[in-house]
């Protein structure tokens, strides 16, 4: 139960969904966490919750809107003045669009670029630094299934997606030298609120294309995310893990 003790690790939309669930397991093994997102009241009771279990303060809440540089710099500094440094970064809000590309927005468009693609970037600028003081790091960013394969729609997600996967190697490549490992994770469908947008009818084909025949539960993405924060991933960097019972391998 110790594989993340010492480590302080920054969770970017950890307030529900497969964020909270990383937040819980980066805790059980013994890291100190600070929550991001924008959902306050429920980033908050995602803490507490935490710390009740543990009968210790082991997680902060922190608004974080992951298009804004100052709310970076803030959560950084959280964690630095809260729990002393920072070593693990899991870029993990989003958000999903279903429309194709002519039906999507030039709103729609921004509003995806600026958080999944954006918020990447920026999560990263700000954590680099504070992991250089420890002596390096691991940035997991939270991409998907739909960054290595096309879909009838979905444009804007795709094009986001896609875009983590490749901005995540060039990291891997810069940071190396200073000991930061950068890792993508790739999830197939995984219920969270982010499958709401998605109607039964419409999910369960997908799940009966899934070889494993069904969808996972977001702690099945968290303990591959506490697999790439911990040392026993001391050599893995600029790869894609894909969480996703087998869809993508046919």
């Amino acid at each position: 139960m110790d594989r993340l003790k010492g480590k302080v690790a920054l969770i970017s939309g950890g307030a529900r969904g497969q964020g909270a669930a990383e937040a819980r397991l980066f805790v059980g093994e013994g890291a100190k966490v600070v929550i991001g997102d924008v959902l306050d009241d429920q980033c908050r009771k995602t803490a507490d919750d935490i710390n009740s279990r543990l009968g210790a303060k082991s997680a902060v809440a922190r608004h974080l809107d992951v298009t804004r540089a100052a709310d970076w710099r803030a959560a950084v500094d959280v964690c630095e003045r809260e729990f002393g440094g920072l070593d693990i970064l899991v870029n993990n809000a989003g958000i999903a669009n279903l429309k194709g590309v002519e039906e999507t927005s030039e709103e729609e468009w921004d509003s995806v670029v600026n958080i999944n693609q954006k918020g990447v970037w920026l999560g990263m600028k700000y954590a680099v630094p504070a992991m250089r003081k420890r002596g390096g790091g691991s940035i997991i960013n939270i991409s998907s299934i739909l960054g290595l394969v096309g879909s009838p729609r979905n444009t804007a997600y795709h094009g986001t997606k896609g875009a983590v996967r490749l901005l995540t190697k060039s990291a891997a490549v810069q940071y190396a030298p200073d000991k930061i490992r950068v890792n993508s994770i790739h999830p197939g469908f995984i219920f969270t609120p982010m499958l709401d947008v998605v109607t039964r009818e419409e999910l369960q084909p997908l799940l009966e294309a899934t070889p494993l025949k069904r969808g996972a539960e977001p702690e099945e993405v968290g303990w591959c995310a506490v697999f790439l924060a911990s040392d026993e991933a001391s050599f893995v960097t600029g790869s894609e893990l894909v969480v996703d019972g087998g869809y993508t391998a046919q």
